[in-house]
C-alpha cells in the first residue's frame, strides 16, 4: 500500500459511523436547539470522541454533516464573495405606533390604486406575524439535497462573505436538515437567520477576556460579527454562537414551499432549525403594536440584545405582489426601540470639516456607557441646533445613539446647571486654514470656501478611493489617515505616485499588504469616467449626472473646454440642472481643478469613452424620470428600461420623455412635469408601452 494511502472501511465501520452522526447530530439539536437533552456531557463527549477517532483512521468516513467538522478549520487567507440566489433586503423603519399606523394606511393606498382586483389583497391585511429584530450578523445558509453547503454574511443585499467554515462551528446550526412531521427535505434551500451572542454568553465571554488580559468586547453584536469574520475558524468555534433562522430565501423542492409566515417559521422547525419562541400571530394591527410596545418595555427580558421588533405581513404571495420602496420590502416593518440614552458632561467642542468643506461641530464629553458602547464624542449637528437647545460648554447633556448606533447630543439637562456653563460660539474662520467661513443661502451649515483646505483631504480622498468612485480596495480611512499624516499624498493624483518603499515605512505594512495595496490603486486607473467624476467630488454631482457628463464629452478635456463656456454648456444634458451646472463649472474653471487633472492625467488616470448609442430597443429615444415607489427598486427599474433602449436621469426637464409616478411621489417632479406638459404615466402604463411595441 502506498505510503499516503488509507485502508478502506468495513461496512460495519461505514455503518458504525453513520449511526454515530445521526445520534450526535440529534443530541446537538436537543442540546442547542431544542434546550432539552436526554444524555449527559460525558456520554456526549464519548460518542464523540468514538466517530472522530474512527474519522481519523478511514477519513473517507468523514462528512459534511459530521459533528467533527464544527471544530474549525485551518485558517483562511480572505473571504470569497457570494452573489445571494435573491436579493436579501432591510426594512423601513417605525418609531412609534402611529408610524406602524401610517405604513399600514399606505399599503392600502397603494393596493386600491396599483391591484386590478384590491379586495382580497386587502381582505388579507389584518394578519400579522411579529418577531424580535435581532441586533446580530445576519447570514444565509444555502442546503442542497439536506446538507449545508454553504454560509455567507448579507454584505450589501446582493452579495456578502463566504463564511462556511466559520458557520459549522455554530453548533444550533444543523449541518443537515432533519424531516420531523413529515417536512419533505428540498432539493435546495437558502436560509435568512441571524447570528448572534446571548446576553448572559456575552458577560461571561467579556470576563474570560479581561481574565486573559486581552480587550473585553464593546457589544454583543460587535462580538458576534468579528467572531464569525475571523479567517482562523478554530477561534470561532470558541465563541459561543447562536442562531435564530426567521425566512426563506430561495427554495427548490417537490413540494410547494409554504405560503405564510406563519407556516414558513414552523417549516424551519420541523427542518431542524433554530425558531425564536417570541414569534406571535396576531388577526389585527393594534394587537401587534401592543406585542412591540410590550418588548420597546421590556427589552432586557429577552435572552438577546434586539433594538425594536419586526411586524410581517402573513400571506407571503401579497408580499412579493406589493414589491419594495426603494430597497425596502413593503410587507413588513421595523418597530424600532427607543434609542438608549445616558447623561454626561459636555467638556469642549472640536471641529470637523467634510468632503465639501461643511463645519461640523462635535461634542467632547465625559466616557459614557450607551447601549454598551463607550462614547466620548457626539455629534452636535450644526451651530444652529446647538443655539436652538441652548446647548452649552460644562453641561450635562443627554447623549443618544441614532438607530442605535450613531452617537448624538440630544439637549441639556437643565436642571442640572451650575450657572458655570459657557455659550457655544459659531466660529468665524477656518480652524484648518484660516478661510473665512461662509453660509450658503437656505442652508444651515457653516463652509469653508478654500477647496484646498488641509482639513478637507482625508475626506476628499477617502471618497475618492471609495466603492461608488474609483472602488481602491484596501484604502480604508486608517491608511488614508497613515498616508497624509506621512506626508505622502497631498491630493488624489498622489496616491498613484506611491512606490512599495513608502508604504513599507508605514506602521503595519509588510511586503504583502503593500502590493496587494499598489496593485489596487493600478488597476483603479481602468475605471470608467463616470466614477472619475464622482470620485472628484463635485459638489451637487452624483452617479446619475456623472453618468450623463460622460456619455455626452466622453472625456476630462472635453469637459473642461465646454465649462469655459459657462453654465449654458451644460443645461441641456438631461440629468443635469441649473444647480448641478453652475457647480461644474465652479468646479472646472479653478486653477487648483485644473492642475488636479494635468497631475492626474500624467499618472495615467485619463478615462475616455465613446458616447452611448441611442438607438435600439423599443424606448430608444425616450427619456424618463421616476418618482415615488414602484413593484421594485428604482434602480431594478432604472436597468430594465436602459435594457429597452430608453434612459433614464434624475430631473425633469423640456427633454423628459415621461414622468413615471409611483407610490407617495415627489411633489417637485410633479409640478414641474405639470408645467412643462411632460406626459405623467404609471408603471403599469410603462410595461404596457413596451409590450404593445415588442
Amino acid at each position: 500500500m502506498h505510503p499516503t494511502q488509507h485502508p478502506s472501511p468495513p461496512d460495519e465501520v461505514i455503518a458504525r459511523a453513520a449511526q454515530l452522526r445521526a445520534e450526535l447530530n440529534e443530541h446537538n439539536y436537543r442540546y442547542h436547539v431544542l434546550n432539552d437533552p436526554i444524555i449527559s456531557d460525558a456520554e456526549f463527549d464519548a460518542l464523540f470522541e468514538e466517530l472522530k477517532q474512527l474519522e481519523a483512521r478511514y477519513p473517507a468516513l468523514q462528512t459534511p454533516d459530521s459533528p467533527t467538522q464544527r471544530v474549525g478549520a485551518p485558517p483562511a487567507e480572505g473571504f470569497a464573495k457570494v452573489t445571494h440566489p435573491q436579493p436579501v433586503l432591510s426594512l423601513s423603519n417605525a418609531f412609534d405606533a402611529d408610524d406602524v399606523r401610517a405604513w399600514r394606511e399606505r399599503l392600502i393606498r397603494y393596493i386600491e390604486q396599483t391591484f386590478p382586483a384590491p379586495a382580497e389583497a386587502l381582505s388579507q391585511l389584518d394578519d400579522y406575524v411579529v418577531e424580535p429584530k435581532i441586533d446580530g450578523l445576519t447570514v444565509v445558509l444555502t442546503y442542497e439535497d439536506g446538507i449545508f453547503i454553504r454560509g455567507a454574511t448579507r454584505g450589501d443585499g446582493l452579495v456578502g462573505e463566504d463564511i462556511t467554515a466559520n458557520l459549522r462551528t455554530v453548533r444550533s446550526l444543523p449541518l443537515a436538515l432533519r424531516r420531523a412531521n413529515g417536512a419533505a427535505i428540498p432539493k435546495r434551500v437558502s436560509v435568512r437567520g441571524e447570528a448572534f451572542i446571548t446576553t448572559a454568553d456575552f458577560q461571561r465571554l467579556n470576563e474570560a477576556q479581561l481574565a486573559a488580559g486581552e480587550r473585553p468586547f464593546a457589544n454583543p453584536r460587535n462580538a458576534a460579527a468579528g467572531s464569525l469574520r475571523q479567517l482562523d475558524s478554530t477561534i470561532t468555534a470558541k465563541r459561543p454562537l447562536r442562531l435564530l433562522c426567521y425566512a426563506l430565501v430561495d427554495y427548490e423542492g417537490a413540494s410547494p414551499p409554504p405560503a405564510t409566515q406563519w407556516e414558513t417559521l414552523d417549516y424551519l422547525r420541523q427542518l431542524g432549525f433554530p425558531v425564536t419562541d417570541v414569534a406571535r400571530r396576531f388577526s389585527d394591527l393594534e394587537s401587534a403594536i401592543a406585542y412591540c410596545a410590550k418588548y420597546a418595555e421590556a427589552r432586557d427580558a429577552l435572552p438577546f440584545e434586539a433594538d425594536g421588533m419586526v411586524i410581517k405581513l402573513n400571506h407571503l404571495a401579497l408580499v412579493r405582489q406589493l414589491g419594495y420602496v426603494g430597497k425596502d420590502p413593503r410587507g413588513a416593518i421595523a418597530y424600532k426601540f427607543p434609542a438608549r440614552e445616558a447623561t454626561t458632561i459636555l467638556r469642549s467642542v472640536s471641529i470637523s470639516i467634510g468632503r465639501t468643506g461643511n463645519i461640523v461641530p462635535n461634542a467632547v464629553l465625559d466616557p459614557v456607557n450607551v447601549g454598551g458602547v463607550t462614547i466620548t464624542s457626539a455629534t452636535l449637528h450644526n451651530y444652529d441646533d446647538i443655539a436652538r437647545k441652548d446647548i452649552r460648554i460644562g453641561d450635562r447633556v443627554i447623549v443618544r445613539r441614532a438607530g442605535d448606533v450613531i452617537p448624538y447630543v440630544a439637549g441639556p439637562v437643565i436642571a442640572a446647571r451650575t450657572g458655570t456653563e459657557q455659550p457655544i460660539t459659531p466660529p468665524s474662520h477656518c480652524p484648518f486654514c484660516g478661510t473665512p467661513l461662509i453660509r450658503r443661502a437656505g442652508e444651515v451649515a457653516l463652509y469653508c470656501p478654500n477647496d484646498d483646505c488641509s482639513g478637507r483631504l482625508d475626506r476628499a480622498i477617502s471618497h475618492f478611493v471609495g466603492s461608488n468612485a474609483m472602488d481602491i480596495a484596501g484604502l480604508g480611512e486608517k491608511i488614508v489617515a497613515q498616508l497624509i499624516d506621512a506626508g505622502l499624498v497631498s491630493d488624489v493624483a498622489d496616491l498613484y505616485a506611491l512606490k512599495k518603499e513608502d508604504l513599507l515605512g508605514l506602521e503595519r505594512f509588510a511586503e504583502r499588504k503593500a502590493q496587494k495595496l499598489l496593485d489596487a490603486i493600478a488597476a483603479s486607473k481602468q475605471q470608467p469616467l463616470a466614477r472619475l467624476l464622482v470620485g472628484l467630488g463635485i459638489r451637487h454631482v452624483g452617479e446619475v449626472a456623472a453618468r450623463a457628463l460622460a456619455e455626452r464629452f466622453g472625456s476630462l478635456d472635453a469637459l473642461l473646454a465646454a465649462a469655459a463656456e459657462g453654465p449654458q454648456a451644460f443645461q441641456e444634458i438631461e440629468g443635469v440642472g441649473p444647480v448641478i451646472a453652475e457647480s461644474i463649472c465652479d468646479w472646472a474653471n479653478r486653477e487648483s481643478t485644473r492642475r488636479l487633472v494635468e497631475k492626474l492625467k500624467r499618472a495615467g488616470v485619463d478615462p475616455r469613452q465613446q458616447p452611448r448609442a441611442t438607438t435600439g430597443g423599443v424606448l430608444a429615444g425616450r427619456t424618463f424620470v421616476i418618482t415615488g415607489t414602484l413593484s421594485q427598486p428604482r434602480e431594478a427599474i432604472a436597468a430594465w428600461i436602459e435594457a429597452h433602449g430608453g434612459k433614464v436621469t434624475d430631473s425633469v426637464s423640456r427633454q423628459t420623455s415621461y414622468l413615471i409616478v409611483g407610490d407617495a411621489p415627489g411633489a417637485s417632479k410633479l409640478t414641474k412635469a405639470q408645467q412643462l406638459g411632460v406626459p405623467i404615466i404609471s408603471e403599469a402604463q410603462l410595461r404596457q408601452m413596451v409590450a404593445s411595441s415588442a
